[in-house]
């Protein structure tokens, strides 16, 4: 059986209720769970939760909770990894067969089905590790400055500051959206998800957005509208 987790706790902090706040029309949760499920690889989608209002959103939209999230993995400090091992480890206490895995994040309304799809199916051909979304840096991050205490600055790599860009490497960071392995693979603590055994799948810039301040939000609200108007 192949599983789509969505962490989705009720107590964040920078944007009050961020999980189910409406999101042009619709709870934000919503549009992971719809992604999912449309996606044609996601046999179940799964919400772990420590919010009852949570979970019968979740149960509205098609997703299931089996179980409620316990306090202590609902705070300000546990990874996701370790919500996703828990989610996993309850599932399979309950009988659910897992084969493989996919941790969602509640805020992605920019993911579509097509890419839940790409990820497994690049999962499966490359028998990596983990598989995840990702993107390129728009700026060398070689060429970063830090500020100093009195206000003024410092080259983050000072052997990298003259050069040209197209001589640096180029860098990757996470999208903040997707992670696919095993359910194996997930209770393996010596399997890192950015480890040497994973792979990524790159996005464009305009589909990557964390969400995380009210700017943040109203930009992922722009970038959606845009991507769903129609061709001219």
């Amino acid at each position: 059986m192949r599983v789509a987790i969505i962490p989705a706790r009720g107590g964040s902090k920078r944007i009050p209720r961020k999980n189910i706040k409406t999101f042009c029309g619709q709870p934000m949760l919503a549009y992971p769970i719809q992604a999912a499920l449309n996606s044609g690889v996601v046999d179940k989608v799964v919400v772990s939760t420590d919010d009852a209002e949570i979970a019968a959103i979740a149960r509205h939209y098609g997703a299931e909770t089996p179980f409620m999230r316990k306090p202590e993995l609902a705070d300000d400090f546990t990874g996701t990894t370790d919500v996703i091992r828990n989610a996993i480890t309850e599932l399979q206490q309950l009988g659910w067969p897992l084969s493989s895995c996919a941790c969602i994040y509640a805020t992605t309304p920019l993911l579509n089905s097509e890419r839940i799809a790409a990820a497994y199916q690049l999962l499966l051909n490359s028998k990596a590790d983990y598989v995840f979304t990702a993107a390129r840096f728009s700026f060398p991050i070689q060429r970063a400055l830090l500020q100093t205490a009195e206000g003024g600055v410092v080259p983050f790599d000072p052997a990298s500051i003259m050069r040209r860009s197209q001589d640096l490497a180029e860098t990757f960071h996470d999208a903040g959206q997707l992670y696919w392995a095993t359910a194996d693979t997930w209770l393996d603590t010596g399997k890192a998800v950015f480890g040497t055994g994973s792979r990524m799948l790159l996005l464009p810039a305009h589909l990557v957005q964390d969400i995380d301040t009210v700017e943040d939000w109203q930009r992922a609200e722009l970038l959606y509208q845009l991507l769903q108007a129609p061709a001219q």
